[in-house]
C-alpha cells in the first residue's frame, strides 16, 4: 500500500537569505507514523490542487496571525505576521474542514483553525493569564500539565485526560469559532486544544507534540497525534 501523503505547512522564505526554515521534527513525526511528508510553502491558493496532492495535513507553528483577521489588538508582543501565509492557510484549513480531510493543527495551526471559523485569539497570554504557567520562555520549550476533557476525541487519542506538554507560545485561542469547542486547558485556564463538532479526524493542540522531548518513544502519547492522522489519511 502506498504511504499516505501528508502535507506539512511551512513558513515563508526568510527575507535575509531566501531560505525556508522549518524544524525537521514535524517530518520525523509524520515519517514515524508511516506517512510521506510533503512540504507546503505559503502562497499556494489553488486549494483543490493541494487537496488532490495530499491525503492529510499538519499545520505547523510559526509567527502570529494578523490581529485584524480576528478583531484583535496590535500589541507590541505580536511578531512574525505574514499575510501571505495567513491567507493561504486559512483557505486550506477551511477546505480541510469542509471536505473532512484528516489534519493535525499545531500551535499557530490551532490558532489559524479558530480564526478561519470566526474565532479570536488572546493577543499575549501573560496579559490575561499572568506568568504562573510557563507557556514560553526565551528560546527554550517550557513544560506544564494540561487537563483534557475525558469525553473528547483528544482524550481517546492520548489515552489519558492529563498530559505534560512542550510549550512555546505567547498566544492562544480565546473564542474557538463556529462548530469548534475547547477540550483542553492549562492550569491557568488558557485553552490548549480545540475540536470540531462535525469533523472526526481533526486534532488541534496549542503545544508541540513534534518536539523531541515530547514525541516518539519518550512520550508515545504525543507521537499518537501523528499516528492517528496518518492512519486516518490511509483509510
Amino acid at each position: 500500500m502506498n504511504r499516505p501523503r501528508i502535507g506539512i505547512t511551512t513558513p515563508s522564505r526568510d527575507s535575509s537569505d531566501g531560505k525556508i526554515r522549518l524544524t525537521f521534527d514535524y517530518v520525523d513525526g509524520v515519517r514515524r507514523a508511516g506517512g510521506l511528508a510533503i512540504l507546503l510553502p505559503p502562497g499556494e491558493m489553488a486549494v483543490e490542487d493541494v487537496l488532490s496532492a495530499c491525503d492529510g495535513f499538519v499545520l505547523t507553528g510559526g509567527g502570529d496571525v494578523a490581529p485584524e483577521l480576528y478583531g484583535g489588538r496590535a500589541v507590541p508582543e505580536i511578531y512574525g505576521v505574514d499575510r501571505v501565509r495567513d491567507e493561504s492557510e486559512i483557505a486550506l484549513v477551511r477546505a480541510i474542514v469542509s471536505r473532512r480531510v484528516p489534519a493535525l493543527c499545531i500551535c499557530r495551526g490551532m490558532q489559524v483553525l479558530a480564526v478561519a471559523h470566526g474565532g479570536s485569539l488572546v493577543e499575549h497570554v501573560p496579559h490575561e493569564y499572568g506568568e504562573r504557567v510557563p507557556h514560553r520562555g526565551g528560546e527554550r520549550f517550557q513544560y506544564h500539565p494540561v487537563r483534557v476533557d475525558g469525553d473528547s476525541l483528544l482524550a481517546r487519542t492520548l489515552g489519558a485526560d492529563t498530559c505534560t506538554t512542550a510549550s512555546w507560545h505567547h498566544q492562544t485561542v480565546r473564542d474557538p469559532g463556529r462548530d469548534l469547542r475547547a477540550v483542553a486547558w492549562a492550569d491557568d485556564g488558557a485553552i490548549e486544544a480545540i475540536e470540531h463538532a462535525h469533523h472526526e479526524a481533526l486534532w488541534a493542540v496549542q503545544w508541540h507534540p513534534e518536539h523531541p522531548e515530547s514525541s516518539g518513544s519518550r512520550r508515545p502519547e504525543q507521537q499518537a497525534l501523528f499516528d492517528v492522522v496518518v492512519r486516518a489519511a490511509r483509510t
